[in-house]
């Protein structure tokens, strides 16, 4: 009975602590007596007691670090404030723990430098609108110099961009004075459309004015002459009627008279009338003859 205690004591004590669950996007790196002796992946585990031990418990997952601002000077000599983002991946355990003393801190020293040297050969316009370019070759730097850590880079990020303070205020104003060129170029340009259009409007108006006018004034000579053709038509008819029945002198004399009164009334104001008339039958036989040469 002591010897099954004394073993379940051993077992609590030496065995169980020496099993080991390693989860899931983790990495342990084990020694044997101070020397590497392999890389431990997820799952269950058993170290020898005394003689195996973890030397580092590496996450594989991504890591992303936030720089502090470094101070940079450009090509044309302004110094600016930058600060980046760096997304990075631990690939090899092995290399991560004895490839360098301090991985992050070395991460953060070689960011600066390589950030020095890239805003130096740009100036300060390329700086602030290039800021792709110097995303993509920072990465592509960090990336060859982080393999020999197992480390991968995978994006790099400038965050802010902070120049001197007289600097920042005549960008401002430089953009206040670009906003109002802009805004008077399309204030200008909708004044100009706007008196195109009105312009145009009234071209078209006083052309279907004109027209208007032009077909009123058609309907109204084309009224007038229908009006006066029918009146005209109409007279001869009354003569031809005439004629036709073979009216006595009476009604001859009549209508003469009745002809008279329309000549007095009209623009005429001279009649002439020939000496040789005696009667009225003779003036009826005249204006009878009249009256047919205005049929003509």
């Amino acid at each position: 009975m002591e010897v099954l205690i004394v073993i379940l004591v051993l077992v609590v004590i030496f065995i169980i602590p020496n099993i080991k669950i390693v989860p899931q996007a983790k990495s342990y790196v084990v020694e044997r007596l101070g020397s590497y002796l392999t890389t431990w992946s997820n799952g269950l585990h058993f170290k020898i007691p005394f003689v195996d031990r973890i030397s580092n418990k590496v996450t594989l997952k991504e890591i992303v670090k936030d720089f502090a601002p470094q101070p940079v000077i450009t090509k044309d000599n302004v110094t600016m404030q930058i600060d980046t983002v760096v997304y990075f991946q631990i690939t090899d355990a092995k290399l991560y723990t004895y490839g360098i003393e301090d991985p992050i801190s070395a991460i953060e020293n070689l960011t600066a430098t390589t950030l020095r040297n890239i805003i130096g050969e740009l100036e300060l316009d390329q700086t602030l609108t290039s800021r792709d370019i110097i995303n993509s070759k920072m990465r592509s730097i960090l990336d060859e110099a982080t393999d020999p850590w197992g480390i991968k880079v995978n994006r790099v990020e400038v965050k802010n961009i902070l120049p001197p303070r007289d600097i920042q205020e005549a960008m401002e104003k430089q953009m206040r004075a670009e906003r109002e060129r802009r805004e008077k170029i399309l204030q200008a340009e909708g004044e100009k459309k706007s008196s195109i259009l009105i312009a145009e409007g009234e071209k078209e108006s006083a052309i279907l004015k004109a027209e208007a006018h032009k077909e009123a004034q058609i309907k109204m000579a084309e009224g007038e002459a229908e009006a006066l053709l029918k009146i005209k038509k109409a007279e001869a008819d009354g003569i031809k009627l005439l004629k036709d029945a073979k009216a006595d002198t009476a009604v001859l004399t009549l209508k003469s008279y009745e002809a008279l009164e329309k000549v007095a009334n009209g623009q005429s104001t001279k009649i002439i009338v020939p000496s040789n008339l005696q009667n009225v039958a003779t003036i009826g036989t005249v204006i009878e003859e009249m009256l047919e040469k205005k049929e003509k």
